[in-house]
């Protein structure tokens, strides 16, 4: 069974964030880098599927030199190998050419299954790895917390709101989006570490891919920020007077209809 992992780096969650001038987005050059955390769940639950019913992991992932970082980790735990998109100019944030662009390299490879992180620690859309299904025409469940290989088949696991699972079983090839928690993660072993600077990281061009430098251009994106700031903190002091069952039924409207605590 092959199996392709997408990773993406983000930011590193404690990094101090400092806002571009046009109030666009964050300056990146001096942040720090790590595997998306619901990718590296993603990871873990390739390399669980390869031991228990054989086949390879590819890692998948696009961006700037830096990126080998993340791929450098993943080869270690155990990954056989991995392609690199490398581009400086992926510097988009639309979900759907980001998928477009994971999917031209996905359509080579022909894997049994393609799994994805839940959602990125910096945008936060959820989109790519939904777009990415279909775009490759694959069925899809996202939100996935359990997985059992069947013939021909997969079973998964979902969480949904309030507490409550469904269970979904999905032809093959097929697409996941996965939670974080899904399993406990592994140590890249030093063993790993030296046997992964043989291992084959493949870097095709846009052309390679039958893509161009127009079709992935950030002119082309259909998602644009207009302001991102941080949020003013303000304080609202509202006294209550006269009778007391007054106050009260006053103070549970506010607090319902204004708080929204319950």
């Amino acid at each position: 069974m092959k199996i392709i992992v997408c990773l993406k780096q983000v930011p590193v969650k404690d990094s101090l964030l400092k806002i571009k001038d046009d109030e666009t987005w964050v300056h990146e050059d001096d942040l720090s880098y790590e595997i998306n955390e619901s990718d590296h769940y993603a990871l873990e639950t390739a390399l669980r599927l390869k031991e228990e019913h054989g086949g390879e992991v590819v890692i998948l992932t696009m961006g700037a030199d830096r990126v080998r970082e993340a791929i450098k980790q993943g080869l270690a735990k155990g990954a056989e190998r991995a392609i690199h998109i490398n581009n400086e100019s992926f510097t988009t944030i639309d979900s759907n050419i980001n998928a477009k662009i994971l999917a031209a390299a996905i359509k080579t490879e022909q894997p049994d299954l393609i799994l994805t992180g839940l959602q990125t620690d910096d945008y936060g859309s959820a989109q790519t790895g939904v777009i990415l299904a279909e775009y490759l025409g694959l069925p899809h469940a996202g939100i996935v917390m359990e997985i059992q290989k069947q013939e021909g088949s997969i079973k998964v696991k979902r969480e949904l709101e309030s507490g409550w699972f469904q269970s979904v079983e999905l032809p093959m090839p097929a697409l996941l989006t996965i939670q974080s928690g899904i399993n406990q993660l592994r140590y890249a072993t030093i063993k790993g570490i030296m046997m992964a600077k043989k291992k084959e990281i493949k870097q095709p061009t846009l052309s390679d891919l039958g893509l161009s430098e127009s079709d992935v251009a950030p002119g082309s994106s259909s998602l644009k920020f207009q302001k991102i700031y941080v949020p003013k903190k303000t304080k609202q002091t509202q006294f209550f007077e006269g009778d007391p069952k007054d106050i009260a039924s006053q103070l549970v409207d506010k607090l319902r209809n204004e708080a929204k605590v319950f």
